[in-house]
């Protein structure tokens, strides 16, 4: 273990089984007490990892990406992830993991990233904060090339009904409040109508490693407070952007918001455009609802 910017450096020698880590984080829930505390100080890494090729096409399979000569844009999460749940499993993490939800997220793609290539992988969490609805919390994750920076994410969760510190509590980067700057909302006929089965969330759940059970059966999801499961954001924001695959930028930033959860099974459509700047914008509303949005997005070069 070594020391870096403040926090405390653990490699892990491989690909940790995220079924335990939910396991024991679901133990620990039941237990009064938690909120309230600062995040910890703690860096995890991998080194060296390669990307299996079946479940990169397991993984475009389930979320609508072709495969081909680069990582899509969000597979990258995939190898972050895993960590994530490390992090958040863990005794000093001060919310819940179970019933987390995902609120944004931020990605960026410094350049194409080659399904054979050699990577880095590091996350650590930050900006422990309020929200009108509970806390939420930063995940970020960090992919590396020979020490070159490829890939960078954000992703941030609410935990409804927690508490966060009246001050700001570990790592740079923080506030206060929740500060979400919302990407622009694009208007017009839909560009896609997509009939999202009930099963996606355990699909989606096989490939990516979340089990969060609001995702999983409806009996889970309103234990935890919602009426039925819930469709994982990244899945939609995946299937979202692979609706433009071939029409954005090696290097881009993918900014999303995710709104009203996409409850399963689920008539939505998908809405597109670009600007004067080549900047696309996206936004998923109900089929039947369009003032009902549950994902509004923007990719910039």
């Amino acid at each position: 273990m070594t020391v870096t910017e403040d926090r405390k450096v653990t490699e892990l020698p491989g690909p940790p089984s995220l079924g335990q880590y939910y396991a024991s984080a679901a133990a620990r829930a039941a237990l009064p007490g938690g909120s309230g505390r600062s995040l910890p100080a703690t860096e995890l890494v991998r080194r060296g990892v390669t990307v299996e090729q079946g479940h990169l096409a397991d993984y475009a399979r389930v979320c609508g990406f072709r495969v081909g000569n680069a990582l899509p844009v969000t597979y990258p999460h995939m190898l972050t992830f895993p960590l994530q749940v490390v992090l958040m499993a863990g005794r000093s993490f001060p919310l819940p993991l179970p019933g987390l939800v995902h609120i944004a997220n931020r990605i960026t793609v410094h350049r194409a990233i080659a399904p054979t290539e050699t990577l880095d992988v590091r996350v650590w969490a930050q900006r422990f904060t309020r929200h009108p609805k509970g806390a939420q919390v930063d995940l970020v994750g960090e992919v590396s090339a020979d020490g070159e920076t490829v890939w960078s994410g954000r992703s941030t969760y609410l935990a409804r009904g927690a508490k966060a510190p009246d001050g700001t509590a570990g790592g740079d980067d923080t506030a206060d409040t929740a500060d979400i700057a919302e990407p622009p909302v694009p208007t017009g006929p839909a560009n896609a109508l997509w009939r999202v089965p009930g099963d996606i969330g355990r699909r989606y759940a096989a490939v990516s490693g979340d089990v969060n059970p609001i995702h999983l059966h409806s009996l889970t999801a309103k234990a935890m407070g919602f009426p039925r499961a819930i469709a994982h954001g990244m899945w939609t924001a995946a299937h979202a952007v692979a609706s433009l695959e071939g029409r954005i930028p090696d290097a881009c930033t993918y900014d999303v918001v995710f709104r009203k959860p996409v409850l399963l099974p689920a008539k939505v459509e998908l809405v597109t455009g670009s600007d004067a700047k080549g900047a696309w914008g996206l936004a998923l509303r109900s089929a039947k609802d369009a003032e009902k949005l549950h994902l509004v997005g923007r990719i910039s070069g």
